[in-house]
This record gives structure tokens, C-alpha cells and sequence, in this order.
């Protein structure tokens, strides 16, 4: 794990970078600064904010081929859009999951998605984590359902993961689940009301490699 090197203020850009066990680099999603204390980072990703994305060597998105193959062929990065609805995080750097608050384009709350993640510190510019495929949805009245447990089962079968992270990443998910049948934060209605100021900078990715 790389040591915590950087503290950003309000308004700058971090860097979310999601890597492998393996060392390789997978996708980068800059976020607009809201609070930082060098433990929590609190981001804001606007819909269309371009990003760094990955797809599988060819092309194909890895949901267009069998599950036995999504994690077997190899991937490469490209220049990609953040598409799907904006969203507010929150990047706990001694937790296994980030906790993403979705809004519609019309400002409706839309529910959380908990993504759970092996963390990896940070750089003097980048948050690293390790995505971990099984992920929790939360709905606005906090039901919640498992996400992608088949796909989290078959990285472990090839080898992404070993059956120890992914026993690790499920009791993380068991105990955000704990909090959001309770109530309690961050399924407590904090934020879920956010706007961002509009004379906040977007978030930009940086010249360079990354």
C-alpha cells in the first residue's frame, strides 16, 4: 500500500484510480474536491465528465462475452465519458467500499451504490483502490440487494482475487448493510439532499499518463 501523500482543498481535483492486484492500471475518474482530511475524501463525479475507461482488448465491453471469459482476456484503457448518473462519494481510506450517492439529472435522489473495493493509499495525485465486483445497491428506503455476486465468484475462479479478499470485501458489504438497515450513516439521509455550487470547477483528468 502506498503511503497517504496528499491532502486535497475544496474544489481541487482527486483522482480516483482503480488498479490491480497484478499492478496494472484500470480506470481513472477525476472528482471535484468537497472535503478532504487525508483519511475521508468526500468527490463530486458530474454526468459526462470525461474519464479514463476500460473495455476488453477489440473493444467488446466485458458484459458482451460469457462470464467465464470477462476476467480472462485482457483489457485496455480509453478515453470514456462518465455516462451514467452524477454522483457524490465517499472514499474512506481504511474501508473496503466507497459509498457512491446517485442523483438524477433533474436533482432526484436515486439511491446509494456501495462499491466495494480493496484500498491501496494514495499517491501525491491519485486515491488507489482495487475494485472488487461484488457490490451492495441501496434503494432510497434502504432495501438493498447484492450486486454482481457471479461476477465476483468468477474472478476468484481466474484468478483476480484469491477466495480471502473476496470472504474480506463480503463482511464489508455485511457490515455497510448492517448500517443501512439501521439508519445510521451514511444511509442516514445526509446528503441526499446535495447540489453542487455552480461555480465549482469540474473535475478534468491531466495531461499525461495516469
Amino acid at each position: 500500500m502506498t503511503n497517504v501523500s496528499a491532502i486535497w482543498a475544496p474544489g481541487a481535483t482527486a483522482l480516483l484510480r482503480f488498479r490491480r492486484l497484478d499492478g496494472t492500471l484500470g480506470q481513472v475518474h477525476p472528482l471535484s474536491v468537497l472535503s478532504d482530511d487525508g483519511r475521508a475524501l468526500v468527490g463530486w463525479l458530474p454526468a459526462d465528465t470525461p474519464i479514463v475507461g476500460t473495455r476488453l482488448i477489440g473493444g467488446k465491453d466485458p458484459r458482451d462475452v460469457p462470464i467465464e471469459q470477462r476476467f480472462t482476456i485482457e483489457r485496455e484503457r480509453y478515453p470514456h465519458v462518465w455516462h451514467t448518473s452524477a454522483n457524490l462519494r465517499l472514499v474512506e481510506e481504511d474501508r473496503w467500499s466507497s459509498v457512491w450517492w446517485f442523483f438524477s439529472r433533474d436533482w432526484e435522489f436515486q439511491g446509494w451504490y456501495v462499491n466495494l473495493e480493496i484500498p491501496l493509499g494514495r499517491t501525491a495525485s491519485t486515491v488507489d483502490r482495487v475494485d472488487g465486483a461484488l457490490d451492495v445497491a441501496v434503494a432510497p428506503d434502504r432495501s438493498w440487494a447484492w450486486k454482481d455476486e457471479d461476477e465476483a465468484d468468477e474472478s476468484v475462479r481466474a484468478g483476480r482475487f484469491s477466495a480471502e479478499h473476496l470472504r474480506l470485501l463480503r463482511a464489508e458489504g455485511e457490515r455497510v448493510i448492517a448500517l443501512a438497515e439501521a439508519g445510521r450513516f451514511p444511509f442516514d439521509g445526509t446528503w441526499t439532499d446535495f447540489r453542487p455550487d455552480p461555480d465549482w470547477p469540474a473535475p478534468t483528468l491531466p495531461d499525461g499518463d495516469y
